[in-house]
């Protein structure tokens, strides 16, 4: 059994940053996630994507992001379960016992579940056969961008991902945007770029479209596509992304006893306790109201959990609050040397 002050699930940003915040107020931490690697779907879905709303950084991708949260959690050492799913929680006088996918068991005071939104998959194309593409030229994220270059892209889709990789990925490759509507319910400005690099012929629009049939010829995939009029077309691509959204499923977290808002876990915003005492959410999968699903949000509310979570691993301590500039215990657990 593994003995530690708080067992936090996912380790995206917002679950890195809860790390951080344990650390510095002296609280150990382990951290188990369902991937193979910390980054959540910053690292899964967006790796190269630009993030814009992190203070005091104007710009960074997810891989960026996440390798800075690795390195500023490096003093606390904290153990990482990758590959692990949590299969099972129960309380046992007053402490919270986790089984994991992997027969692990943890003892914990505290549980902070910072998974996202549950574990994800992405819709998919309604083709046939199209199962023998996925992964080689049929993509529902993009993990390097550079393998797109200099070729033919039909991207799918008509949200912020499928608007944001055009206008990326239209300075390295033929990019062609599909939607099934004339409207699309990304973002003003970013549509705004694809109808200026659409006017400079660096990507081409086609509307009201749908996929109806998928072949391969050459090593090219012959897509077939359907307007709104039964009109058929051809478009011959080397590659499609596909950018139709995510179904989420909360998995084993919806059998803990928790209380559940459309999939997502309604929260206290003074602290995000959840329903059940010692059992924080944070992030994406947490509700309230006010909520904005930002990173920045999730970071805030990482810090709260982790000052909630100091009660109920120490109980007999008065928790003192300090600024980090001047705490020398804080210095001393980061490895600073604080100057006079």
């Amino acid at each position: 059994m593994i003995h530690t002050d708080v067992v936090i699930i996912g380790s995206g940003p917002v679950g890195l940053f809860a790390v951080h915040q344990l650390g510095i107020i002296g609280l150990k931490s382990e951290v188990i996630d369902n991937l193979d690697r910390a980054g959540g779907q910053c690292i899964e879905l967006y790796p190269d994507k630009p993030i814009y709303d992190i203070p005091a950084i104007p710009v960074c991708t997810g891989e960026e992001l996440t390798k800075n949260l690795l390195e500023q959690i490096k003093p606390f050492k904290t153990n990482f379960h990758f590959n692990e799913k949590v299969q099972e929680i129960s309380n046992e006088r007053n402490s919270w016992i986790v089984k994991t996918s992997r027969d692990k068991i943890f003892k914990c005071s505290n549980i902070i579940i910072a998974g996202g939104v549950g574990s994800f998959e992405p819709r998919k194309l309604a083709l046939k056969n199209i199962e023998k593409y996925e992964g080689k030229k049929i993509f529902y994220f993009v993990s390097n961008k550079n393998k797109f270059k200099d070729k033919e892209v039909c991207i799918f889709g008509g949200g912020d991902s499928a608007l944001d990789w055009a206008i990326e990925l239209s300075q390295i490759a033929k990019v062609n945007l599909i939607h099934r509507r004339s409207e699309f319910r990304g973002s003003k400005h970013s549509f705004q770029q694809i109808k200026e690099l659409e006017k400079k012929n660096k990507l081409k629009i086609q509307t009201p479209y749908q996929p109806k049939k998928l072949e391969e010829k050459n090593n090219k995939l012959i897509l077939t596509l359907e307007d709104d009029k039964d009109n058929l077309v051809t478009v011959e691509t080397d590659y499609i992304l596909s950018f139709f959204g995510l179904i989420m499923k909360l998995g084993p977290i919806a059998n803990w006893g928790l209380n559940l808002e459309n999939k997502h876990i309604p929260v206290n915003s003074e602290n995000f306790e959840t329903n059940k005492k010692g059992i924080f959410a944070i992030g994406d999968i947490c509700t309230y109201p006010g909520k904005l699903k930002l990173i920045l949000s999730g970071f805030h509310e990482a810090a709260l959990a982790a000052r909630a979570c100091f009660k109920n691993a120490k109980p007999n301590e008065v928790y003192k609050f300090e600024f980090t500039t001047a705490s020398k215990e804080i210095h001393d657990r980061l490895g600073i040397t604080k100057k006079d």
